[in-house]
């Protein structure tokens, strides 16, 4: 074929009888040509064309009325086969694609990806599965296999529909122990009564814990709310985390101990009787075998971790399943030595079967503890999403994507609730830690959770009876090591905030902590949340204004707290920048603001002392920063007008956009002051100011 056709064989070339178009031409990403097959379709680019730029635009443009033509809805809206437009049917797959992230990956799966995502998958496995064992019946109060299926389903239905690509979701040991709580709460409501079935209540309060998380996680994507992460501090969570690392270490001391039989006895309730439980018995009552185990497998854990961490170079160093490990030799020599018949507590039989496999989660036995829950499930909700941003927003920006908090909630809520149809089923949500392993290990998709949550399937059924020996305190002491990592970045953030001087960052931290240490979980946060909360708002609704001066010599206006050479070089007048949109928040303080500003400037004063200037007699707005206006913040600036405007104050506003004068228009703020008091800029509020100023004086 000719590769310097002539210009008419060049626009046939260019104008088939049907072009085929693809994906990449109608969404901008290529040109028309890149869609034609090897036909000699040539573009400028191509060496050797001298003449193609008429055939070019004019094919172009060809190409720009067909899709004027659709856009404009004046053709069919189905195609000669009677089908939908291409474009549309790209258009509707790519919303697919969107709103269900593994429609885009596993059909373009690459299997050059699976040996990382399979080793990865592996390793979180051997690690969740002694891991979610240990949630469950240490810290949940409920039956291993609860935590086994919380590590498995939400996992899958996470692994399709979420924006993370390294995301592990599974039970978290915060999570759980407020699960645990609320258990321990209801059954041990009343001392004179005991559940017929505590094994059944505890499930269904799970059950329905779950379910409302799931629904509460939901409906914040649902409704695009996904913007908490920003609204709740770290210090908050720092405080919250460090609290619940200390309530789990000392809930599990006791069974590192061998307490637990007096614990049952002596009943502690809160957890400064608990740790005064320890400090009583520890020493005195302490069964010393169970002790030696825990604390044996606690050590041996720590010193392979750091092993791990020293030796970070070595894969096969690095890459040791410690926990697993620990669970496998430990449950070999209880089984050798029988150590259950010395006193040490172990697993035992483990039903798989909870009842019935799949129930619906609102039943009249959950329904029961429903409003008793609700305030649990959304501590859970907002802890554990933040936890999950977190890990995930460190993984996108490690791996170069992006992430969706609103798509990244739908997901977590649709795991949960898709969990909670498994009676028990526990609340999961993302792990830091393991997230940067799944990393770590080689894992660039959710093929890795979807390994990970097979293999945890795989152990439901099958690997159970084989840890009948697993000594208990074996597993306390797992969470025990857990404890040191939520632990681990305490130390760094209060260093952080005591050097930023961060005084309510570190008062924010201390009170979340302490109130969940003397009282409990849901005190802490709660109250923390609602001082974050009450911070923000005091934020967000004082409106933020700046003082401007002429910079001499010419006529550029400045902020005089920013800029030492701006002046105010006019008496009695006053120019403020008002710097964000104005909103019924911010505006409620907008009076006092301006008030303060007449008299004190932006120097720090107390509201007794006189005041530094004197009031204005003009008062000139700088808009240009403000680009939504709603009702209430026009009512009150209307009213503020007219205040002014009643005390003889003369009134200008420069810079304004069409849509806030739009909305004064309509609150009648234009009426109010007259055209003539909108102007283009100060400069010409300034001009008119000092003709004003001329005609009184002459």
């Amino acid at each position: 074929m000719d590769p310097q056709p002539s210009r008419r064989s060049t626009n046939d070339t260019l104008r088939p009888a049907h072009i085929s178009y693809s994906t990449q031409t109608l969404s901008g990403y290529g040109s028309a040509m890149s869609s034609l097959p090897g036909s000699g379709a040539v573009t400028p680019r191509t060496p050797g064309y001298a003449d193609g730029e008429v055939g070019e635009r004019t094919a172009l443009l060809e190409g720009r009325e067909d899709i004027r033509e659709v856009e404009a809805g004046s053709g069919s809206s189905l195609s000669s086969d009677g089908r939908p437009p291409l474009w549309r049917r790209k258009s509707t797959w790519a919303k697919v694609r969107y709103y269900i992230p593994s429609t885009a990956w596993i059909p373009e799966y690459s299997f050059s990806l699976f040996a990382g995502d399979f080793l990865a998958g592996i390793t979180v496995a051997s690690m969740l599965i002694p891991q979610s064992v240990s949630y469950a019946s240490s810290l949940a109060k409920l039956s291993p296999v609860t935590g086994l299926f919380s590590a498995a389903i939400p996992g899958i239905v996470y692994a399709l529909l979420g924006t993370s690509r390294q995301l592990n979701v599974a039970p978290e040991a915060a999570l759980s122990l407020l699960v645990g709580q609320a258990v321990d709460e209801i059954l041990h409501a009343d001392p004179h009564t005991h559940p017929v079935d505590p094994n059944a209540v505890s499930l269904a309060i799970s059950t329905i814990i779950t379910f409302q998380v799931g629904l509460i996680s939901f409906l914040l994507g649902l409704f695009r709310l996904g913007f908490l992460d920003v609204v709740l501090s770290r210090a908050l969570l720092r405080g919250f985390v460090t609290a619940v690392a200390v309530v789990i270490m000392i809930e599990q001391l006791i069974p590192m101990f061998g307490l637990t039989q007096l614990e049952h006895v002596l009943q502690p309730k809160s957890t400064l009787d608990k740790l005064f439980f320890l400090i009583e018995n520890a020493f005195t009552h302490a069964h010393k075998l169970t002790t030696i185990i825990s604390f044996g497998a606690l050590s041996i854990l720590v010193a392979i971790r750091s092993c791990k961490q020293a030796f970070k170079k070595y894969w096969f160093i690095y890459r040791l399943p410690e926990v697993f490990i620990v669970v496998v030799v430990s449950t070999m020599l209880s089984d050798e030595f029988g150590w259950d018949q010395d006193g040490v507590e172990i697993l035992g039989s483990v039903p798989i079967n909870t009842g019935t496999f799949v129930q619906f989660p609102l039943r009249k036995m959950t329904l029961r503890y429903l409003r008793r829950t609700t305030s649990t499930a959304v501590l859970i909700s907002v802890v554990g999403f933040l936890d999950s941003i977190v890990a995930a927003k460190q993984n996108a920006g490690r791996f170069g994507y992006s992430i969706s908090p609103n798509r990244e909630l739908v997901a977590l809520g649709a795991g949960n609730i898709v969990g909670s149809f498994i009676p028990g089923t526990l609340p999961a949500y993302g792990s830091i830690t393991r997230s940067k392993l799944n990393g770590d290990l080689g894992g660039r998709t959710q093929m890795a959770s979807l390994v990970t949550s097979t293999l945890v399937l795989l152990a439901t059924f099958f690997l159970l009876p084989w840890l009948y020996y697993l000594p208990k305190c074996v597993l306390a002491s797992i969470i025990c090591l857990i404890v040191f990592s939520l632990l681990s970045e305490f130390p760094h953030d209060a260093k952080f905030y005591w050097k930023m001087r961060a005084w309510i960052d570190l008062l924010l931290m201390s009170l979340t902590f302490l109130l969940t240490i003397i009282w409990n979980v849901e005190i802490g946060i709660a109250v923390s949340v609602v001082i974050s909360l009450l911070l923000v708002v005091r934020r967000s609704s004082r409106p933020r204004m700046t003082i401007l001066g002429r910079i001499p010599g010419t006529d550029r206006w400045k902020p005089i707290d920013e800029n030492p050479d701006a002046e105010e070089d006019t008496s009695g007048v006053l120019i403020v920048r008002i710097r964000e949109n104005l909103d019924f928040a911010n505006t409620a303080q907008l009076k006092e603001r301006l008030r303060r500003l007449e008299l004190y400037g932006h120097d720090k004063h107390h509201p007794a002392d006189e005041p530094h200037r004197r009031d204005a007699n003009v008062l000139v707005f700088h808009l240009a920063d403000v680009d939504t206006i709603d009702a209430s913040a026009a009512q009150i600036f209307y009213e503020l007008a007219e205040t002014y405007k009643n005390r003889g104050v003369g009134l200008y506003i420069t810079h304004l956009k069409p849509g806030p004068h739009e909305s004064f228009e309509k609150a009648g703020i234009v009426t109010l002051l007259g055209e003539d008091a909108f102007l283009k800029d100060v400069a010409s509020a300034m001009a008119c100011i000092e003709q004003k100023v001329r005609e009184r004086e002459g």
